[in-house]
Order: structure tokens, then sequence, then C-alpha cells
């Protein structure tokens, strides 16, 4: 086993991520105006939104999309997932380090969602041809809506829908595919009652000391982006035994690990497979969370 641990400060973003610091709503509202309705002010008098409120959120995320990585048309339906972009560009910007400079790198996205965001920053910041897979007929069909309706997206990210909910690997890489990366940012909760008191905790966390934030429940995500039976970890132990299948055909393995109790018992269950691991922790806010990639390939 092979750990690598990166010093960081909480609260630190990866150096070459575009959204470090505060978000800069002057050039945001520039490149998309109706940004505008949904700014309020913090305590301390700055420009912010309400994170509580979902339309609000998801209006800040066409704003970052557009400014940062050119897609001019991204949206999702209701009740789906709306991810927080600076922490999502972070995984990519950390699995990077793991290649060395070369053209052409394929990824396989694995539960890409509703919201197709990991392949939107990676083929945007880094050129990266991306094959995105997920188990929900719906996340596939707005993940191409959004596809087709951007130019730099056609050519660059190609969908697999999941057919067996058993399977990760099996059944989206096919005997002639090879992958530089695999990614994933596995279902946290074991239950549905476990995701939504955890949500609720993350609002008032974000709503604690702000009276100009009016208290609700932004509560986004369907069943297989949010839980599983198992949660995360029996999800990890699964994938890790799957990933030996395509030893051959992938060279680094990786996924987001929330919990850091989850850790050390994926390495073992790897380690008894012949893989080696490193481990990259990032800091978003007041969280920290690991990267764990892992490869068969022994030079």
């Amino acid at each position: 086993m092979f750990l690598l641990k990166k010093e960081i400060k909480k609260g630190e973003l990866h150096p070459n991520n575009p959204h470090k610091g505060r978000y800069d709503f002057k050039i945001l509202i520039e490149k998309l105006p109706e940004l505008k309705s949904f700014i309020i002010k913090n305590p301390i008098g700055e420009d912010t939104i309400d994170f509580s409120d979902n339309q609000a959120v998801i209006c800040l995320n066409k704003a970052l999309i557009k400014t940062y990585y050119n897609i001019e048309n991204w949206d999702i339906p209701a009740g789906f997932l709306c991810p927080p972009i600076p922490g999502r560009a972070d995984y990519i910007h950390y699995i990077a380090g793991l290649l060395t400079k070369k053209k052409n790198v394929n990824v396989l996205d694995i539960g890409t969602g509703a919201n197709c965001i990991y392949p939107i920053i990676g083929s945007q910041t880094f050129g990266w041809n991306y094959t995105a897979s997920d188990i929900d007929p719906k996340s596939i069909e707005n993940a191409q809506k959004i596809i087709d309706s951007n130019e730099n997206l056609k050519n660059k990210v190609k969908l697999k829908l999941q057919k067996d909910r058993n399977h990760i690997f099996v059944g989206v890489i096919e005997k002639n595919d090879s992958f530089d990366l695999t990614m994933c940012n596995p279902p946290f909760h074991s239950s549905l009652e476990d995701a939504l008191k955890a949500n609720q905790r993350k609002v008032d966390n974000l709503n604690k000391g702000n009276k100009n934030i009016q208290k609700g429940l932004n509560f986004g995500g369907q069943k297989a982006e949010l839980w599983c039976p198992g949660g995360e970890r029996l999800f990890l132990k699964k994938m890790a035994k799957e990933s030996a299948l395509f030893a051959s055909q992938v060279y680094y393995f990786t996924s987001l690990i929330s919990n850091k109790e989850n850790v050390k018992p994926t390495i073992k269950v790897l380690e008894k497979l012949g893989a080696k691991c490193q481990v990259l922790e990032m800091s978003q806010g007041q969280k920290i969370s690991r990267v764990l990639a892992w490869t068969f390939n022994q030079k």
C-alpha cells in the first residue's frame, strides 16, 4: 500500500481550482443576469445567495458553469441533485495529478447523475474524453439533453445506462474499452431517512446567524444519488471487488470517500486483490473528504 497524504489547511481548495475564495458575483451576474434576483446580504453585508433555496443554487450553478466552463445550456429536473461546483472541480484537479502529460485521456464517470457535472468540468478544463454511466434512465435522459444542447460537449461525452443495479463496472466497461481513470461519488447514506436528516443539518448550518435567509429544505437528489443499501462502505467494497475484473483495462480507479472510517476497510479489500492505493485529502469549507485511487498496474 502506498498512502499519499497531502498537508492541507481547512477550507482550502486545490491550488488550480478556479473557484478558490468568495464567488465574484459581479462577474457571474454579467454572464447570467438572472442571478441578480437571488442575491441577498450575509450578516457582514457581503453578497451571497440563500443556499437553502434550491432555485437560487441552481441559478448559481448555471452562472458558474457558463462563466468557467463555457456551457451555455445546463439545467436539472426537479428533485435531482444540484452539485456544489467548487467541490466537484476539486476532485478533478486532484486526480489530474495522477496522470502524466498525455493526450486523449479517457475517463469513466460512474453515476454521472442528471447534472453530468464531472464530464463538463473534466472535458472543458483538461480536454478529457468521458464515458458517463448511471442506473437512472431519467438522469441519462437529462444528461443527454445537456450534451446535445452544447456543441463543446457533443464529441467529448458519451453516456451509458447501467441496466443492472447489482453492478458498477460490469455492463458499462466493454471488452475493447480502455480508460486512464475512473471516478465516482458514491451514495453516502444507507437510507432515505438518513439522507433527509443529514440534509436538514446542512441547511441549518448554512442558515445559522443569517436572518435574511428563509428557513426551508433544499433537498435534491434521487435514491441512487444519495443513498443505497449498506451506504458508502458497502458500495466501496463492491466497487473494489469489481474493479479487479477490469485491472487490464483501467490504469487508475478513483472514488471519493466522505466518511474517513471507510478508508481503511476499502484499502484492506483492495490490498487483498493486489492493488496499490493512494489517498488524497481535499478540503471544502469545513469539510474534509478524500479521494482513494488504486491501480493493479505494477510499474
